[in-house]
This record gives C-alpha cells, sequence and structure tokens, in this order.
C-alpha cells in the first residue's frame, strides 16, 4: 500500500494512459505519475470539475480528463485505476493506493 497525503481532495482520476492522476483539491490540482506515485506538478489555482471531467496540468496540460468526485455525504473518495489494478479510497487527507501490481 503507499499512502498521499493531499488535503481537501474533492475529485481525482487517470489520464487515458493511466501513466497520471489529476488531483483536485481545495488549494488546486496536482498531478502524481503513478509509477513511482511523486507529485510531478501543482497548480494552485482553483479549478473545480465540471461534467464529470477536469482539465489536466503539467504533463497532461490541457487534457480534459474524467474524474470521480467525493462522496458528500460520506466524507469518501473511491475509485480505480484505468487497467483495475489498483483500488484508491480517500478520506480525512490521505489517499489510500492498494492492490499495486507492477
Amino acid at each position: 500500500m503507499k499512502y498521499l497525503h493531499i488535503g481537501g481532495l474533492i475529485a481525482a482520476g487517470f489520464d487515458p494512459t493511466g501513466t497520471y492522476l489529476l488531483t483536485i483539491s481545495h488549494s488546486g490540482r496536482g498531478v502524481f505519475a503513478t509509477a513511482t506515485w511523486e507529485r510531478v506538478a501543482r497548480d494552485s489555482n482553483l479549478a473545480y470539475p465540471e461534467n464529470g471531467h477536469a482539465i489536466g496540468i503539467g504533463p497532461i496540460d490541457g487534457v480534459s480528463i474524467p474524474v470521480t468526485e467525493i462522496d458528500y455525504d460520506t466524507g469518501i473518495l473511491r475509485f480505480s485505476n484505468p487497467d483495475g489494478t489498483s483500488s484508491f479510497e480517500y478520506e480525512s487527507g490521505t489517499l489510500t493506493v492498494s492492490n499495486e501490481h507492477h
């Protein structure tokens, strides 16, 4: 398992190749490389998802990324990567990455 600390996460999704994870929070957007889980881009401008999509930054700049938004009733965000090999759950500032297969 891997733990990513992301305050105020409200939505997240993958680029079409599954190489990058776009995160959207109340303090902007971040991009993580899925090979290492290192953050490779950060933008503090607020850019909330519209119609289930958000615009990428950094290595996926300008790409419309389908995102899953947090369940505001439970405060939990759950989603999977494009090939289904990893699952993600966000709660209380921590995104937990499970079932990683390399």
